[in-house]
């Protein structure tokens, strides 16, 4: 049983948190983000630190949900003050990305088409040459979601490993079937 609950968090000095009764917002460098909180959450400040703890409805359900909301509100302020990245390669002939005006990206993944994918305003969006996609943004969920969309469109395939790869991502390459 995870015990992540009963750690605390250190705040900052550059980051603001403002409770309500059941919404967190917390105001950084890079932006701001808000998330409600589960009634079985009970959270307290102290100077600069964080306590979590249950309000008593439902002990080992409360600790759960504390457990999980203290993740949740450290990996907030994780992204208010450094941010989060996702880094995609684009791996195979003819495989290259263009962006366009408003966020919008443009993916020909050997298609008869081209794909065109809207990333949201929260994300920004980096190529280094044609086959490089860096997502940037403050909230960890929708970097990665974001990441995750680009990627199914084209997963790496077994046999040459052609696809779209995270960094650092290890495709195991089948042996082809031989006679």
């Amino acid at each position: 049983m995870s015990r992540i609950a009963k750690s605390f968090i250190m705040i900052p000095k550059n980051v603001t948190i403002f409770f309500s009764e059941l919404e967190v917002a917390i105001n950084g460098p890079l932006g701001s983000l808000k998330r409600k909180i589960h009634e079985c959450v009970k959270i307290t400040r102290k100077d600069d630190s964080l306590f979590f703890s249950h309000n008593h409805l439902s002990e080992s359900y409360g600790w759960m949900q504390a457990g999980t909301y203290r993740s949740l509100i450290y990996t907030m302020i994780i992204g208010v003050t450094v941010g989060f990245k996702k880094q995609l390669n684009l791996i195979g002939i003819g495989y290259r990305v263009i962006i366009e005006k408003n966020n919008v990206l443009k993916l020909y993944l050997g298609f008869s088409h081209p794909i065109i994918y809207k990333v949201p305003n929260t994300i920004k969006v980096i190529l280094l040459p044609q086959n490089e996609i860096i997502l940037t943004g403050i909230d960890k969920q929708l970097v990665g979601q974001v990441a995750a969309n680009i990627r199914s469109y084209r997963v790496p395939e077994p046999y040459k490993g052609k696809g779209i790869r995270y960094l650092n991502e290890v495709v195991r390459i089948k042996e082809a079937k031989k006679k």
